[in-house]
């Protein structure tokens, strides 16, 4: 074999981690089938890398390693397929080798059968011998072959057991680190949303006191300067309440069912100032399972939404439907508003981004509708409606 046929062999093997860790203890038990079946007091499951021999299971002697190049199973590598010699003393393969001759064993019957990979890397043998000449019928040899891929399998089965392991250890560090960093978010939220709630309502305290004093000295103009000081202390409170929602939310889930049906027309109820004369259709909304509150949230958004981007002078057209798909639900806001452009509607979802500057709202509403939709491992997009306006929808999994 050449020297890169070489290396990759030795990377196989440590993909199987069965040098490095200890072996899978199913072999042994193959081992001792091997023997039982061929009738001889010795077998073994060889690992052959590009320097030692490490026999990693066996029955009848004490496991242990040797130089490649005093290995039998070495030579029955590059010969290729499965070997049976009666008596490898009379073999010229194999009589000149320690094994055979001394000092290493006084091996006369030998078999071995190749240990392939499913990527074709012969990395050991399944290997039975005896010091005495014998024969392997043919049931014996099919059973070889047949133990030789079954060791494989075992440590396939292994090798991706180990990699899951290690899939779900990262996933855990993952888990709680972006456990941490909700914490560290909402802590931060709520410091800056506390430093900022107290010098602003000195302000509008004072504002309000100021309101109060003008209007008394009958002075419309300043009371509409203070009007609008004031409007603009409520628009940071409003921001400053839903920074420290879009926080705070998405963190610890309620889950149970929750019938959209009856969810729905109780935040219509709620919209009924925003929603003005809108035509508002309600079609096949299905049951979920996920937290209500943030939910209902979720969805009084996207109806908001859909009713205040409307085209002008025209009463909002919406359409709140589900249906199922794949392994779970996708409900939809439909409108015939002014709609979204593609290069937007991944934007909007990102905090504090507005596309209508002159529109109410802090930006925040869509972002903190994502983060609802993924803590219950969902997705959110918003996309063209045929005809004219958007659709924005939600889809949740299966419980």
């Amino acid at each position: 074999m050449t020297e890169e046929q070489l290396r990759r062999v030795d990377d196989a093997i440590a993909s199987y981690a069965i040098i490095s860790d200890p072996p899978p203890k199913e072999l042994q038990a193959v081992v001792e089938m091997a023997a039982y079946v061929a009738r001889v007091p010795m077998a073994t499951v060889n690992v052959i890398t590009s320097h030692e021999q490490h026999q990693v299971a066996a029955v009848g002697f004490e496991a242990a390693v040797c130089r490649r190049e005093d290995s039998m199973c070495a030579i029955s590598l590059a010969i290729g397929g499965q070997i049976v010699v009666p008596d490898a003393s009379k073999d010229a393969r194999y009589s000149a080798n320690p094994f055979v001759r001394g000092p290493l064993g006084d091996v006369r019957f030998y078999a071995a059968q190749p240990l392939l990979t499913p990527d074709g890397f012969a990395i050991g043998t399944l290997c039975i011998f005896d010091t005495e000449p014998r024969e392997l019928d043919d049931d014996q040899k099919t059973a070889l072959l047949t133990m030789a891929d079954r060791i494989v399998d075992i440590l396939e089965l292994s090798r991706r057991t180990r990699a899951l392991n290690d899939s779900l250890v990262r996933m855990e560090e993952m888990r709680d680190e972006l456990v941490r960093s909700n914490e560290h978010l909402a802590a931060f939220a709520g410091q800056v949303s506390h430093d900022l709630r107290n010098p602003l309502s000195t302000v509008a305290m004072s504002l309000y006191l100021l309101q109060e004093e003008l209007e008394d000295d009958d002075e419309p103009t300043g009371v509409r300067t203070v009007e609008r000081a004031l409007r603009g202390t409520r628009r940071m409170q409003t921001l400053i309440e839903d920074l420290l929602a879009f926080a705070r939310v998405g963190g610890t889930l309620r889950r149970e069912d929750v019938h959209l049906a009856a969810e729905v027309p109780m935040l219509l109820a709620d919209l009924a100032g925003a929603l003005g004369g809108a035509d508002v259709t309600l079609r096949d909304l299905p049951t979920v399972c996920g937290d209500a509150t943030q939910l209902r949230a979720v969805l009084q958004n996207l109806v908001a939404n859909a009713a205040k981007f409307t085209r002008p002078g025209q009463a909002a057209e919406i359409e709140i439907s589900g249906r199922r798909s794949g392994e779970g639900w996708r409900i939809e806001v439909a409108d015939r508003g002014i709609g979204i452009g593609a290069e937007d509607a991944e934007r909007v979802f990102e905090p504090l981004v507005r596309l209508d500057e002159g529109a109410d709202g802090s930006g925040i509403g869509l972002a903190t509708c994502r983060r609802v939709v993924q803590a219950h491992g969902g997705r959110i997009g918003i996309e063209p409606r045929e005809g004219g306006g958007t659709v924005a929808w939600v889809w949740l999994p299966d419980a």
